[in-house]
């Protein structure tokens, strides 16, 4: 699936990633599959799974699950992770915040492969971080995420654009995107953040490590910390 096959590659040559699953949910992807894997219990379990190596940092790899039910919840999502005995914890949607809110961005166009009330519980999420939805393309899909083409993943992305978005977030971690975002970024002039990129970066910054990979606003975040 795509995010056993990105995590890797964001990653400097040091770093070694353990990863555990929560329980594996027979339904579409959908606002319920959303509130199934994000369920604090699952959560904590698998927490405590990769314990035994020590990790440095845990993060909650599911945009959907950790914004389904807004900014509190994704917190207490985090909390759930820190009580579990994670030293440090990040989730997909609290990277995303943290990036938006380092860069002061107000207007962004998303791209998800969700469908439309799904796509509709990430617009809330960012309206609560003060975050306008310029655009939408949602792909309207309940499976097979990981098979979605990069030229499909690219032609939503073009068409998400708009003038006034200050950059583009293309959702979920299950979306092939990693070789998409230097030449999209270099078309469109702006960032183009995915789900994967956003989560490793908040687990190597608390690392202090740099993140490896594609990204032109990376340099921009690091330096607005320095």
């Amino acid at each position: 699936m795509a995010l056993e096959r990105e995590l890797w590659r964001w990653v400097p040559a040091e770093v070694s990633l353990h990863l555990a699953r929560t329980p594996y949910e027979p339904v579409p992807v959908s606002l319920e599959m959303a509130e199934l894997v994000s369920n604090p219990r699952h959560v904590a379990i698998a927490t405590r799974d990769v314990l035994h190596v020590e990790p440095e940092v845990v993060a909650y790899l599911c945009t959907s699950g950790s914004f389904i039910h807004g900014v509190a919840a994704e917190e207490g999502l985090r909390k759930v992770i820190v009580d579990s005995g994670a030293p440090r914890a990040v989730t997909t949607s609290g990277a995303l915040a943290e990036v938006l809110d380092r860069l002061a961005l107000r207007r962004i166009s998303v791209v998800t492969p969700y469908y439309a009330d799904l796509t509709a519980k990430l617009h809330e999420f960012l309206g609560e971080l003060g975050v306008e939805t310029v655009a939408s393309e949602h792909l309207g899909l309940g499976g097979g995420i990981w098979k979605v083409s990069y030229r499909t993943v690219a032609e939503h992305i073009l068409r998400a654009d708009r003038p006034d978005a200050e950059a583009i977030f293309v959702s979920c971690t299950n979306l092939p995107t990693y070789d998409l975002i230097n030449p999209l970024e270099e078309t469109l002039g702006k960032p183009v953040f995915t789900a994967n990129q956003l989560t490793m970066w908040a687990c190597l910054d608390r690392m202090e490590l740099p993140i490896t990979g594609p990204g032109s606003w990376i340099n921009a975040v690091q330096n607005s910390t320095d």
